[in-house]
């Protein structure tokens, strides 16, 4: 297949876009390199890609409404992946209208796009975050999505209805996967199991927002591109899908779980809970196990290990150059 990823050189994006060209697909990347974090830590992360002869790479933004025409004309997608987004939650209560500006009015170029040229299918990346404040444990996906806390959980709201009327109106099959917690190599480096281990490793303070009785559904990123996979191949007509592991985590145990792992004890200074964080999430992957054969492989004590091996291995690779 013809797939195209946005935000392919970050996070999750880069390891999807590996998955798919071992398999024989044909992948171009879109990609603004945001210096959200080093755009170098993103180039890094498409190293293996771009030695495959089936892999190409746009630099350009979502936004660019031109740009992406120009590239959908030129090239025949079967299947979209539009991961391409700014993320953070407290970063969206600082800056509400950039998240607006890229989240909503980025993912419409890109649906508007689709729609004039073949209608791909659409796999659209949400997030935990719409649920908000939801009491209804766990998540399902028609849980009513009337208490985000964050401008971000509300844009991904905002897109997943977007992916609806051009579904209803356009007949462009769209499928939106709602994230929980993707943790593990190459994840971002302001994420807290990132930040949390890297502060341990290096004999550092980390901050502890909260009394630590938070939990978050973390779930690993192998788990995450397996689901992101399924749906591409599923063919699914319009549909709304968990991905998570299940068995979520609270914020202490956590921090335990990473101490035990590097082998020292965290220093930790305790703050007050930031707006826009959420006290739980966890994820009712039922439907996902129904329509896609989504099954979660690696919990949190097989993860965790790996994601702090990786790290070592990065932080030593790094401090050598």
């Amino acid at each position: 297949m013809q797939i195209l990823v946005t935000g392919g050189a970050g996070f999750i994006g880069s390891q999807l876009t590996e998955r798919l060209l071992q398999r024989g697909d044909r992948v171009t990347v879109l990609d603004n390199f945001d210096p959200y974090y080093d755009p170098a830590i993103k180039r890094a992360n498409l190293a293996q890609a771009v030695q495959c002869e089936t892999f190409s790479l746009v630099q350009a933004d979502i936004r660019d409404a031109e740009r992406v025409d120009e590239l959908f004309r030129r090239q025949s997608f079967d299947a979209v992946v539009h991961l391409a987004a700014l993320a953070g939650v407290r970063l969206s209560i600082e800056q509400p209208q950039q998240f607006v500006d890229v989240n909503v009015s980025g993912t419409l170029v890109l649906l508007e796009a689709a729609r004039r040229c073949g209608k791909p299918r659409f796999v659209l990346a949400s997030t935990s975050s719409v649920y908000g404040l939801s009491q209804c444990l766990p998540f399902r996906e028609d849980d009513p999505l009337l208490t985000p806390v964050s401008p971000y959980g509300a844009t991904k709201i905002a897109c997943e209805k977007l992916g609806h009327i051009y579904h209803s109106v356009h007949g462009l099959g769209v499928t939106s996967l709602r994230f929980f917690t993707a943790y593990g190599p190459r994840q971002r480096p302001d994420m807290a199991i990132h930040s949390f281990a890297r502060a341990i490793l290096a004999g550092e303070e980390l901050t502890l927002y909260g009394d630590g009785s938070t939990w978050r559904d973390y779930t690993y990123i192998d788990d995450i591109v397996g689901g992101i996979v399924a749906a591409i191949d599923a063919r699914l007509s319009y549909d709304v899908i968990n991905l998570g592991n299940g068995n979520p985590v609270e914020l202490r145990a956590l921090v335990e779980m990473l101490e035990a792992v590097c082998g020292r004890q965290a220093r930790v200074r305790h703050a007050s809970e930031q707006p826009g964080d959420v006290p739980h999430t966890c994820a009712d992957i039922s439907h996902a196990r129904d329509v896609l054969g989504y099954e979660p492989l690696t919990p949190a004590s097989v993860g965790i290990p790996r994601f702090v091996e990786w790290l070592a291995g990065h932080v030593a690779a790094t401090a050598v150059k």
